[in-house]
């Protein structure tokens, strides 16, 4: 290999503006947008409130099926997710439900890994605190929103991030349980895209370099609003590593 192939001459954006050209083509740029920022914030702010009922009442109320239930709850977590498409898409076809923004958020409203983790940083609470709102006439929703929760504001944002970039990178619910192209996201536009960049350069007999760029612009599109919003949030991984560094 010579010196002209390894290094480039010059740095373009010709990539990311064909990119964008074909996405706006295809299909409306801007609602693949919307529908990506809609799903990803309603379907974790849905599933951060259902996990933190549920992993705050598994650590506070005292039963005797709590602790088989919480079992229960993680030999779920061994499921693959491929075991659960055939079920799912049945389910959703007998109810009607293919092809509607629910098929979005059904599956996604609740995840036994969130629950059990909010279940593991409940145990970290002051208990004299707990006790003391009880006597002051406190509510159990009141003492875990006044509480509980700005208690586990680090756990709350590291879920948070990670489960909102999981619900912007999901593309296999519109591949299965989604074919409307106005509801797509722009992982399904960025995806379709790609399928006809590589169609074409295979019918030309060009040279792959062409669809390998697009493939990388893409890429970079597709990971920018996540990159944009990670600064913000760095900074309750640091608060969560040093919570419990200083007692005493």
């Amino acid at each position: 290999a010579t010196v002209d192939t390894v290094y480039p001459e010059a740095a373009t954006a010709d990539a990311q503006i064909k990119v964008l050209d074909n996405l706006i083509s295809q299909q409306p740029l801007g609602l693949a947008m919307k529908n990506s920022f809609v799903y990803a914030i309603t379907v974790t702010v849905i599933c951060l409130f259902i996990c933190s009922l549920a992993g705050y009442g598994f650590e506070v109320y005292h039963d005797k099926w709590k602790d088989k239930l919480f079992s229960v709850l993680l030999l779920a977590m061994m499921i693959p997710q491929v075991a659960t498409m055939i079920p799912l898409f049945r389910m959703f076809s007998k109810a009607g439900l293919l092809n509607t923004v629910l098929a979005f958020f059904l599956p996604m409203i609740s995840t036994p890994f969130m629950i059990m983790m909010f279940r593991q940083n409940s145990r970290a609470f002051p208990v004299d605190i707990v006790e003391a709102a009880r006597i002051d006439g406190c509510g159990e929703f009141k003492i875990m929103y006044r509480i509980a929760i700005p208690l586990c504001v680090p756990t709350i944002a590291t879920l948070c991030l990670f489960y909102a970039v999981g619900r912007w990178n999901g593309i296999d619910d519109q591949l299965y349980y989604v074919q409307k192209t106005g509801l797509h996201t722009v992982q399904m536009a960025l995806k379709q895209m790609i399928e006809a960049v590589n169609v074409q350069s295979e019918e030309s007999g060009t040279t792959q370099l062409v669809a390998e760029n697009i493939k990388a612009a893409s890429i970079t599109l597709s990971m920018t609003p996540m990159l944009v919003v990670y600064p913000f949030i760095q900074r309750f991984f640091t608060q969560g590593i040093m919570l419990g560094a200083v007692k005493g």
